[in-house]
C-alpha cells in the first residue's frame, strides 16, 4: 500500500483492532488457545471468541463463535478438551450467570457442564481431568446449591435496591462486592455434575478483590489444594495474606506460612509436588516493598529466591518442566519482560522480551507469550529451547498495515534529585524536525505504575500524535520498574518529585529546535489526573496552554470515599484526622487560589477507585473561580472508558479541547480565506 494512501490512526481504527486475551498451552505444547475480543462501534458492544494457534506455525483457527464473551480458556490435562467460562443460550436455556463449558480442540459444539445459580468464576483442572475447581460467590451461612439458588432468586426479586453492609471492604474498582456473599472454592465432578463447596461451614474464603485462578493451586496428585487467605476477621484490601492447604481426603486445613509481616500469594506446586512456589512481599516493613519469588519445601520453611534482584514480580509463577526454574513477568525500565529464573543459581534471564508481555503459559518445552509495544497491539509468539520465537497469528496485521504511524523514541533526561529520568516520545507521522510542533504530556497513573512500551487503547500515543503533537510520557519518581528506591522516593510527599520530573521533561522538550513553546499541553488519568490538577496549582499560568484531567484525584480527604481508603495513610503519611495539614499539603484542592489554566475534566460515575465527586468538585471549583473549564461525565463508565461510542466521544472532546486552546488553531481560524483565483 502506498504511503499516501495510508490512514492516520484515529478512534475508529482503535476499536477495530482485535484484542488478545487469556493464553493457555496444551499439555504437549503443540497448540495454544487464546480468547480474542472484537468491538463494534455500530452496536456499541464487544464479543469474545476462542482461537486455536499451532506452536509450529500456520493459520490461526477460530474455535468458538456462538458465545458473546468466551474467556479463561484452559486445556484439560489430557489435551482432549478445553474448558472456558461463558454466558450463552443453549438448548433453550440462557445463562443468568457465567457457567463452565467444554469444547474439543478439533471443533464441534461447546457443552455446558454447570448450571450453578451463583455462577462460575475462575477455575483450574484437577490433574486427573475428572474434576474442576472453581470460585463462586455464595452466602456462607447457607448449605448446598439449592439453598444458594433459592436465596439468589429471592435476592433478584426483591423490590428494595439498597446496599447494606458492615464490611470494611465492599467495593473494588467498579463493582460493589456481592452483598452478603463471599468467594468460596468449589469442586465440580464432571461425570455426575455434582458440585461441592470446599469451604462450607468454615471461615475460609478466597480474597475478595478479584478472586482469580492465581489465588489457588491443586497438587499434582490431586489430594491437596493450596490457596491464599486473608486471616484477619475484618477484610481489607491491603491485608496481608497467608497460604493455607486443604487436604481433600480429610477436609483438614493447615497454614503453610506463619509470617504475619509478609503478604503471600499466587501459590504454584512444582511438577513433582515437593515444593510450592509463591510470591512474597514484606509489606509489614513497608507498604511499597517489592514482590519476590519464594519457595516452600513441603514439610519445611519458606525462603526468598529473588530478593537480591531489584525487580518486583508482576505475575503468577509457572514452573519449567524440569522444575529447575520459574517463569514470571517483571518490569524493567518501561518494559515488561517474561523472565526465566533459575533456582539453583538465582539468576534471571529474559525468556520473552517486551514491549510489554501481557500474558504467557509454559508447557513441555514450549513458552507461549503475548506482548505488545508502542508500535503494535499484542502479538502471540511461541519459543522452544534454542529456537527463535515463532509468530503464531496475524490478527491485526492488515489493519496495522493500512495505517500511517509516527516513530517512537526513548530519551533520558536529568530529573528530580539529579537522577536520570526516562521519557518516551511519540512523533507525528511525517515528523519534520525543521518545523515547529505542539507538545503534549501524557502523564501515567499509579503512581506506582509506568509509562511503558505498550500499545494503549484508552490513551493511545499514536492517536494523539496523529493530531500533530509530539507526545511525551515521563516515568517520574514513584514509577515502577526502576528499582525499589526510585518507586518509594515519593512516599509521604506526593506531587513534589513528580512535578520536578514532568517539568524537567518540559525543559528538555523546549530546548529541541522543533518544539513550539507556545503550544504546550498536559493530560493525565488517575494519578496522572492528580498531577495535572497539582500542576494547575503549582506551575506558573501560561507555561501550559490547557490541561486535561481524566479520573483525577483532587482532595485526599474527600477521596476517603474510594475503594482503597485504607491505603491513604500509608501513602500520604497520616490519616486526615491525625495530621490534616500533612494531608492538605498533598491535595490539589489546597492550591486552588493559584489555578488559572483551562482544564477539561473527565470522569465516570461508576469509578470507585477515584469517585466522580473528585472530578465534579474540581470542575465546580474551576467554574466558581471563573477558570475556563469543560466537563465530560459518563453515567455508565468506570475508571476507564470501555464502550466504543463513549470512547469516540472521549477522543472527540479531548482533541476539541486542545484545538480550542491551541494558538496555531485559533490563528488559522482567524485568518481570512483567500478568494479563489480566476
Amino acid at each position: 500500500m502506498a504511503k499516501s494512501s495510508k490512514k492516520l490512526l484515529g478512534v475508529e481504527e482503535l476499536w477495530k483492532f482485535e484484542r488478545v486475551g487469556g493464553l493457555s498451552l496444551a499439555p504437549d505444547g503443540a497448540q495454544a488457545v487464546c480468547s480474542v475480543s472484537n468491538y463494534s462501534m455500530d452496536e456499541n458492544k464487544s464479543s469474545a471468541s476462542l482461537w486455536l494457534l499451532s506452536t509450529f506455525g500456520g493459520a490461526a483457527r477460530r474455535l468458538t463463535s456462538c458465545g458473546e464473551k468466551d474467556g479463561q480458556p484452559a486445556w484439560s490435562p489430557s489435551g482432549e478438551q478445553i474448558a472456558f467460562v461463558a454466558k450463552r443460550q443453549q438448548e433453550g436455556k440462557k445463562d443468568d450467570a457465567s457457567q463452565l463449558y467444554l469444547i474439543a480442540p478439533d471443533g464441534g459444539e461447546a457443552r455446558r457442564v454447570t448450571e450453578f445459580a451463583p455462577g462460575v468464576g475462575a477455575f483450574k483442572w484437577f490433574p486427573d481431568g475428572k474434576r474442576i475447581a472453581f470460585v463462586a460467590w455464595i452466602w456462607p451461612e447457607l448449605k448446598g446449591g439449592k439453598a444458594q439458588a433459592k436465596r439468589l432468586k429471592e435476592f433478584k426479586e426483591r423490590k428494595a435496591t439498597g446496599y447494606v453492609t458492615s464490611e470494611a471492604q465492599y467495593r473494588f474498582w467498579d463493582d460493589n462486592l456481592p452483598m452478603g456473599r463471599v468467594p468460596h472454592l468449589h469442586v465440580l465432578e464432571l461425570a455426575s455434575g455434582r458440585i461441592t463447596d470446599l469451604f462450607e461451614g468454615t471461615a475460609y474464603e478466597i480474597p475478595r478483590a478479584d478472586p482469580n485462578a492465581d489465588f489457588f493451586d491443586i497438587s499434582p496428585d490431586g489430594r491437596h489444594i493450596v490457596f491464599a487467605y486473608d486471616p484477619q476477621p475484618e477484610k481489607r484490601i491491603e491485608n496481608r495474606k497467608t497460604l493455607v492447604e486443604l487436604h481433600l481426603g480429610s477436609s483438614k486445613f493447615a497454614a503453610l506460612t506463619n509470617d504475619p509481616d509478609w503478604d503471600f500469594d499466587a501459590p504454584r506446586h512444582s511438577p513433582d509436588g515437593g515444593h510450592i512456589a509463591m510470591t512474597a512481599a514484606h509489606t509489614g516493613k513497608k507498604h511499597t516493598s517489592p514482590t519476590h519469588a519464594a519457595l516452600l519445601k513441603r514439610g519445611g520453611r519458606w525462603q526468598l529466591l529473588s530478593d537480591a534482584w531489584d525487580h518486583s514480580v508482576d505475575s503468577a509463577l509457572r514452573w519449567s518442566a524440569d522444575a529447575g526454574a520459574l517463569y514470571f513477568t517483571a518490569q524493567d525500565r518501561g518494559r515488561c519482560h517474561l523472565y526465566r529464573y533459575a533456582i539453583a543459581s538465582r539468576t534471571a534471564s529474559i525468556a520473552a522480551a517486551g514491549g510489554w508481555v501481557q500474558g504467557f503459559d509454559v508447557a513441555a518445552d514450549v513458552v507461549v507469550s503475548s506482548a505488545d509495544s508502542l508500535m503494535h497491539p499484542a502479538r502471540v509468539h511461541a519459543a522452544r529451547d534454542g529456537q527463535a520465537p515463532l509468530r503464531l497469528e496475524t490478527f491485526n496485521d492488515a489493519l496495522l498495515g493500512s495505517l500511517r504511524l509516527g516513530s517512537c523514541e526513548e530519551v533520558v533526561v536529568k530529573g528530580a534529585l539529579g537522577e536520570p529520568l526516562q521519557v518516551w516520545l511519540t512523533y507525528p507521522p511525517g515528523f519534520d524536525r525543521k518545523k515547529k510542533h505542539a507538545l503534549l504530556h501524557n502523564i501515567h497513573g499509579g503512581p506506582h505504575a509506568a509509562a511503558g512500551d505498550t500499545f494503549h487503547y484508552r490513551w493511545n500515543a499514536h492517536a494523539f500524535a496523529a493530531q500533530g503533537y509530539v507526545v511525551a510520557c515521563v516515568n517520574y519518581h514513584g514509577s515502577s520498574g526502576f528499582g525499589e528506591a526510585f518507586l518509594d522516593s515519593i512516599t509521604h510527599r506526593w506531587g513534589e518529585l513528580e512535578l520536578q520530573d514532568v517539568e524537567a521533561g518540559t525543559d528538555w522538550l523546549l530546548k529541541q529546535p522543533w518544539a513550539d513553546r507556545q503550544r504546550v499541553f498536559a493530560s493525565g488519568g488517575s494519578y496522572g489526573g492528580f498531577m495535572v490538577a497539582w500542576m494547575n496549582g503549582h506551575v506558573k499560568p501560561g507555561r501550559y496552554k490547557a490541561y486535561i484531567c481524566h479520573a483525577g484525584c483532587f482532595d485526599w480527604q474527600a477521596m476517603f470515599s474510594d475503594d482503597a481508603y485504607t491505603w491513604h495513610a500509608k501513602e500520604l503519611g497520616a490519616w486526615y484526622w491525625d495530621d490534616p495539614a500533612k494531608v492538605r499539603s498533598q491535595s490539589p484542592s489546597s492550591f486552588v487560589a493559584a489555578m488559572h489554566t483551562p482544564t477539561l475534566v473527565i470522569h465516570g460515575a461508576l469509578d470507585y477507585r477515584v469517585p466522580d465527586q473528585q472530578g465534579l468538585a474540581y470542575y465546580n471549583t474551576l467554574k466558581a473561580k471563573g477558570v475556563d473549564a469543560r466537563l465530560l461525565w459518563f453515567p455508565d463508565e468506570n475508571h476507564w472508558v470501555l464502550k466504543p461510542r463513549n470512547s469516540r466521544l472521549w477522543y472527540g472532546e479531548f482533541f476539541d479541547w486542545l484545538r480550542r486552546h491551541d494558538p496555531a488553531a485559533a490563528g488559522a481560524a482567524a485568518r481570512p480565506k483567500r478568494a479563489p483565483r480566476r
